[in-house]
């Protein structure tokens, strides 16, 4: 699929655009360059493409290094992309240049300074210029060639350039003992909400979407529904855009259901924009299911148009909504869904950010008879001078993760042992807590919640030495709901209560 007249929208890949087109406009350009982008590969392969058919003077080819697992088919696309040149069945599918018979590498820069000679006599000297999507793939396919393509320009003696466009960074990838030349880096950032929001709003148009113009005010509040459920998990637009075209069509059918219902047949009637209310009873019904359509469409479990369907609205959907509360509709929060015992880890965590770590034997430690946790008492200092701010409002502080299960076992005995399953079998005091922190599922358990943002890894994943240390980045108000979902008193157990 081509997205290259849609990424032409994102103001933020501007900084990209200018810059490609410098380094290749000019004579002296890098022969090299290296494109790095975590996030949005296929939106930034878009924009490379739609920037280098843009540039008259540039000849191009485009490959992906997933589906060029060969040396023989990568030579093939690069030299077919070169020439324009598409297999056919009257030609018996043959290739751009096949009658050499020869798959070598040496084959490929005769055919590629042939190919410029053959402009030059055109009465043009073009820029050529090879980019290669995903190209970290080749270190598992085509090792013994990275080194050759990125001396493209020092071997064949044209005025080419190698572009690598890929998720993992240069120095991940680089082959050993410095055999390939540094390259020109590029990094791609995340583009901010409101350039996303508004590329988002821009693909409404008269021209490539049958809805009425009326309906334009709905869809941009409902696009921006979308973004705020699956930022967490996605910047991809063209991943939002996929989400969007799956629940649209099934989010705007009451509007439409109830239009058609009133013009009866009087088709010179145009269908009212929604009220704000009735867009908030909208959003409130269907924000379930964006996240629901999130965890399908991208891992692409089903397609956008199966998944449409089958999550269809029931006829006379609007006269069967609730009525809005007087505040403005939230999006749903991932937390709502989380296992009890993730509640109770977040929990954990946000007390090992919040309190000191020489607080924690006074604050969850207990006695013989003692049953209660000491908290921690606040008399008004008589001496003068400048007021220390609680941590709380300081930010999170960083903690072990044997502090973090510490923590955790302490709150599960205290506040989840009533409602646990019996186990007979465990008869010493905090035996049974002491089994569940040592099980397997509770590093399973943070690991995802820092998969989803609500906790940080700060030590690096290859680093062995000493236990790993994180950071909540949980808010005092979501950590005080979770507390009262499970019981747990939290202003009692911060050492600076509110």
């Amino acid at each position: 699929m081509d997205f290259s007249a849609e990424t032409q929208r994102l103001s933020s890949y501007d900084h990209l655009r200018d810059q490609l087109a410098f380094l290749l406009s000019s004579s002296g350009g890098p022969p090299f360059i290296f494109v790095h982008d975590p996030a949005t590969l296929r939106t930034t392969a878009g924009v490379l493409t739609s920037t280098l058919s843009g540039l008259s003077h540039v000849l191009y080819s485009y490959s992906d290094a997933v589906s060029c697992f060969s040396s023989r088919i990568l030579y093939v696309t690069v030299l077919n992309s070169l020439m324009k040149w598409s297999p056919s069945w009257d030609d018996g599918c043959s290739n751009w240049g096949e009658d050499r018979g020869d798959d070598s590498f040496d084959a490929f820069l005769h055919a590629l300074r042939t190919i410029v000679r053959g402009k030059v006599k055109e009465g043009s000297v073009p820029r050529v210029v090879l980019a290669i999507n995903r190209a970290d793939r080749m270190s598992d396919f085509l090792p013994e060639l990275i080194v050759p393509l990125t001396r493209l320009s020092e071997l064949a003696q044209i005025n080419i350039t190698v572009i690598f466009l890929s998720q993992v960074r240069w120095k991940d990838m680089r082959p050993s003992l410095g055999a390939s030349p540094d390259p020109f880096y590029i990094d791609v950032f995340t583009s901010s909400e409101e350039d996303l929001e508004r590329y988002l709003t821009s693909l409404y148009s008269p021209a490539v979407t049958p809805y009425h113009p009326n309906l334009r005010s709905c869809y941009t509040g409902f696009a921006s529904l979308v973004y705020q459920v699956c930022r967490a998990y996605i910047t991809d637009p063209l991943e939002l855009q996929y989400i969007i075209a799956a629940r649209w069509p099934g989010y705007v059918q009451p509007l439409l259901d109830e239009h058609r219902r009133h013009v009866q047949g009087n088709e010179d009637i145009n269908i009212a924009p929604p009220s704000e209310d009735m867009r908030m009873r909208l959003n409130k019904h269907f924000g379930t299911s964006i996240s629901h359509a999130l965890e399908t469409l991208y891992p692409r479990l089903t397609h956008a148009g199966a998944w449409a369907a089958a999550h269809k609205p029931p006829p006379d959907l609007l006269h069967n909504l609730p009525t809005p509360a007087s505040q403005a509709i939230t999006p749903p929060s991932p937390l709502e869904d989380l296992p009890r015992m993730s509640m109770f880890i977040l929990v954990a965590a946000f007390l090992a950010s919040t309190n000191p770590p020489k607080s924690d034997l006074r604050m969850f430690g207990r006695g013989v008879d003692e049953k209660k946790h000491r908290r921690r008492i606040t008399r008004v200092a008589r001496k003068t001078g400048p007021t220390k701010v609680p941590q709380r409002l300081q930010g999170p502080m960083t903690f072990p993760l044997d502090r973090l299960v510490a923590i955790l076992g302490a709150l599960l005995e205290e506040y989840d042992a009533d409602d646990r399953p019996l186990a007979p079998q465990y008869t010493i005091p905090g035996e049974y807590t002491d089994m569940e922190i040592r099980r397997v599922g509770i590093q399973t358990a943070i690991a995802h919640l820092a998969t989803m943002r609500l906790l940080d890894r700060i030590t690096p994943v290859d680093r062995l030495d000493g236990p790993p240390t994180l950071k909540c980045r949980l808010s005092y108000e979501d950590a005080l709901v979770l507390a009262r979902r499970l019981k747990v008193p939290l202003n009692d157990l911060l050492w600076d209560p509110v």
